[in-house]
């Protein structure tokens, strides 16, 4: 479905002569490589990732760094934000219990506002209009290693809790109710990662495309 879907997107694109239309195109699979030793990493992931991360630590200064009992400005939206992570503390409160979520909270609000922030990112900045030697910047959660790695670190977190509470107890859960189930019980655990990783990557992919198709008919009937 993505494939048909870029394919209509280019086919579009190619038929169009408005110098315009460039900005609302996607290059799928296209990356701008950083070479680290023998390791090559996509570098438009790295430098979106670090502009959120600074945009948010930045946020947190500005919020907290003058508290009043009166909050104005900076500090009423921290606030607000605060606010908000009460919903995220109550559902992990109900998902991992009363007595064992609060050292969570703290993990959970982090990936969220990575996640969203990401997110957001690539929705409403015109990466478009900034040049790389290769591909194109993006939200980094368009890039399926940027969900694999956060799928992955999301499971050894569940892991870990686990085995830290239970030791090795903890895997007698894979025979529960009864033996037959084992080979279920594992292959739902290692199958995870995968499902939440592709389904925050297509998210974010398709609806990039979605918008890339809408911008480019629109230019098309604007100056085609």
């Amino acid at each position: 479905m993505y494939l048909l879907f870029t394919n209509i997107i280019l086919m579009v694109y190619q038929y169009s002569f408005n110098p315009f239309s460039s900005f609302s195109s996607v290059e799928v699979g296209e990356h701008w490589y950083w070479s680290i030793g023998s390791l090559k990493v996509h570098g438009q992931v790295f430098v979106v990732s670090w502009i959120v991360i600074f945009v948010l630590i930045l946020f947190s200064i500005i919020g907290t760094r003058n508290i009043q009992k009166t909050p104005k400005n900076w500090q009423n939206f921290m606030e607000f934000v605060l606010e908000f992570f009460i919903f995220i503390q109550d559902i992990a409160k109900n998902q991992i219990g009363d007595h064992e979520y609060r050292p969570w909270v703290p993990y959970i609000a982090t990936l969220f506002l990575f996640i969203f922030g990401c997110n957001w990112a690539g929705a409403l900045i015109p990466w478009k209009f900034i040049e790389i030697p290769n591909g194109e910047l993006a939200a980094p959660t368009n890039d399926i290693n940027t969900t694999v790695a956060l799928s992955l670190m999301t499971s050894f977190a569940y892991f870990y809790a686990g085995i830290s509470k239970k030791g090795i107890g903890y895997f007698a859960r894979y025979i529960e109710p009864t033996p037959i189930l084992l080979p279920i019980n594992i292959l739902e655990d290692f199958t995870k990662p995968l499902s939440l990783s592709f389904r925050l990557f297509g998210n974010i992919l398709a609806d990039e495309l979605v918008v890339s198709g809408y911008l480019i008919l629109y230019c098309y009937n604007l100056y085609g």
